[in-house]
């Protein structure tokens, strides 16, 4: 759910992130407690990965395949263009945008779609929302494997990642994954009756994720390097590539001839890239580098294409077309 603040909406998971990110900055974790507070953290990581498995029916995601057109239209977006567009901006000189966040933005060009935002926003556009579940639970599927890969090859030339983190994101992440869809069959029911409560462990694992990295951060010191300018380049930074992304989105479906219901799905599956997956990511891949300014890029990217999805879902839903009155029996 969303909170609307004259006009602004903003996600009620961003706040609870940044006052995580505020205890963070004043008690951050340092000695014995850090290195708990970095297994939890593991462990968490493990079992929110462990519930998508449980979650994700198989079935929806073969039946999803038969629109493929579609769905590889979404697959391209997210892990070709994405890229490639977060490779443009390693171009800018580190005076504009300083290494560890032009770094954060290429990361965050990895990433797999959104699940909830994209079929939320499809829904709200009156898009096609059975395509919209399955394109975007196939991009996260897709993610555990694809956005090491892309993240392994991109980034290997800056430093700070490692072959070995594709392993460790095997361990960490697939593995919990694969389990969850072996044992679906037995708990998938137990778990959808528990999503209230399900649902505070998946945040509250990531709002661990967060905790961890940001106070590497302060204890390493990295952020006194953050200035205001730098701040507002990775702001202008962030909106281009989602700007960019947008029009692409718009404008290549339509070439493409897809419906208008298909180029909705394809829109808002196709522009967004998954907080809840990033962070915990983030933290695998990036483990003992210090991943604070890392993830700034996805946090800040995260709010802002949720007030401009918004906005554009609400815009797609008055123009959408007058539904047929049925004729009278």
């Amino acid at each position: 759910m969303l909170v609307r603040l004259k006009n602004i909406r903003v996600d009620p998971f961003l706040l609870m992130i940044l006052v995580t990110v505020g205890v963070a900055a004043l008690i951050p974790a340092r000695g014995s407690w850090a290195t708990g507070v970095g297994w939890a953290s593991s462990v968490a990581i493990g079992l929110l990965f462990f519930l998508y498995g449980v979650r994700l029916a198989p079935r929806e995601a073969v039946d999803g395949l038969k629109h493929w057109r579609l769905h590889g239209t979404v697959v391209l977006a997210t892990f070709v263009l994405f890229p490639l567009v977060g490779l443009a901006a390693q171009f800018l000189p580190a005076s504009v945008l300083p290494r560890e966040l032009a770094v954060g933005v290429l990361f965050l060009c990895c990433l797999p779609s959104t699940v909830q935002s994209s079929i939320a926003f499809t829904s709200v556009a009156r898009g096609n929302v059975p395509a919209a579940i399955c394109a975007a639970s196939l991009s996260n599927l897709g993610g555990i494997v694809i956005t090491p890969v892309l993240t392994a090859v991109l980034l290997s030339s800056h430093g700070g990642f490692s072959g070995r983190a594709v392993l460790d994101v095997a361990l960490q992440l697939l593995a919990p994954f694969v389990l969850g869809q072996l044992v679906r069959p037995w708990i998938a029911g137990w778990v959808a009756r528990h999503a209230k409560v399900l649902k505070i462990v998946d945040r509250g694992s990531i709002l661990l994720v967060v905790f961890v990295a940001f106070s590497e951060g302060m204890v390493t010191g990295i952020w006194s390097s953050l200035s205001l300018g730098a701040l507002g380049a990775l702001l202008a930074v962030d909106v281009a590539v989602l700007g960019v992304v947008l029009a692409v989105t718009a404008v290549v479906p339509r070439w493409l001839g897809f419906s208008r219901e298909d180029r909705i799905t394809i829109l808002f599956c196709g522009s967004k890239k998954s907080l809840a997956s990033g962070l915990p990511m983030a933290g695998v891949l990036f483990a003992g580098t210090g991943v604070g300014l890392l993830v700034l890029p996805l946090m800040l990217f995260h709010q802002i294409q949720l007030m401009v999805c918004a906005w554009l879902a609400g815009r797609f839903a008055r123009t959408a077309p007058a539904e047929p009155v049925p004729a009278a029996a």
